[in-house]
């Protein structure tokens, strides 16, 4: 996380008035950095100001709020945000973020409560990849939390 940290500051001293950079990318890798670290709450507030970008974000502002919604318990929060990214799918068409959208849906649901919802986000994950290696970390994350609901 530290050499991120150097890699960001030494960007923005090379690209100080790149509108793309400063705008967009420095805070959503910084709001990465603390979702990483543990900083949920921190990171959506450093998500704020890239919302009205987030069209040109390739998904993840959507997706690192989402996911700190669900690490904060507010899964309602959550669900709203990854139902962006699945129902915008043409911004990123082939953004690898689309279909763990599905994944995090499924958590979002289980966060707010709702068995029914997160194991329809769940199977409609589990479609996308049937095709997947069965030893990729994600997926055999994405099963036992299957199991556990």
């Amino acid at each position: 996380m530290n050499q991120a940290r150097l890699l960001v500051d030494e960007t923005i001293k090379l690209y100080p008035d790149d509108t793309v950079i400063n705008a967009i990318w420095v805070p959503i890798i910084r709001a990465a950095i603390e979702l990483q670290r543990g900083n949920a709450s921190q990171t959506i507030e450093l998500l704020q100001p890239v919302s009205r970008y987030e069209s040109a974000a390739e998904y993840w502002p959507q997706y690192l709020r989402g996911s700190s919604y669900v690490k904060l318990g507010r899964g309602a929060e959550a669900a709203a945000e990854f139902q962006k990214i699945l129902d915008n799918r043409g911004q990123g068409s082939l953004s690898p973020l689309y279909p763990m959208a599905y994944l995090g849906l499924a958590r979002a649901w289980a966060a707010a409560g709702d068995q029914s919802r997160s194991r329809k986000a769940s199977d409609d994950f589990f479609a996308l990849w049937k095709d997947a290696d069965p030893d990729v970390r994600v997926l055999i994350e994405a099963k036992k939390e299957y199991e556990n609901r």
